[in-house]
């Protein structure tokens, strides 16, 4: 097996500051929704999931490196969700702006997940768990995207 390096620790950490943002945004867009879009929030409740699986399996490789796991969020992250909190002053809770933001967020995973496998000192076992999660991830992201555009 190959050994962990202190990029790939990185990255890691990284990616679980990502899953960390998906947790906290999805959480936040519940909390915007109306009753009537429990639809919505049993989407969200399976996407806080899927991160927090994610993270479980980004940690357990930092850990068996012995470097701490990340515990916080993004910084881009924090600021994202700042503006979803001022937006949402000026434009409401409706389905369309939450999938809107949603969406956003979704892409900002994506970027994340790109940009560390763009990384060339990957161990291969890391590079296919990154590419699977990435994967589950544009599966979710494109769900999102599909029921923002079909919103009237």
């Amino acid at each position: 097996m190959e050994t962990i390096t202190e990029i790939t620790t990185e990255i890691l950490n990284d990616l679980i500051a990502i899953n960390n943002d998906r947790i906290m945004g999805y959480e936040k867009a519940t909390e915007e929704l109306k009753a009537e879009d429990a639809d919505l929030k049993a989407l969200f409740t399976d996407m806080i999931a899927e991160s927090h699986q994610c993270k479980m399996e980004l940690a357990t490789e930092v850990a068996a490196s012995g470097v701490d796991i990340e515990e916080g969020s993004t910084a881009s992250g924090k600021i994202y969700r700042a503006w979803l909190d001022i937006k949402a002053i000026f434009t409401g809770h409706d389905r369309k702006t939450v999938l809107a933001n949603c969406e956003a967020g979704e892409d900002a995973a994506q970027k994340a997940y790109t940009t560390a496998l763009r990384e060339d000192e990957l161990p291969a076992y890391i590079r296919t768990m990154i590419s699977l999660q990435k994967e589950d991830l544009k599966l979710s992201h494109d769900k999102i995207k599909y029921l923002r555009d079909f919103q009237a």
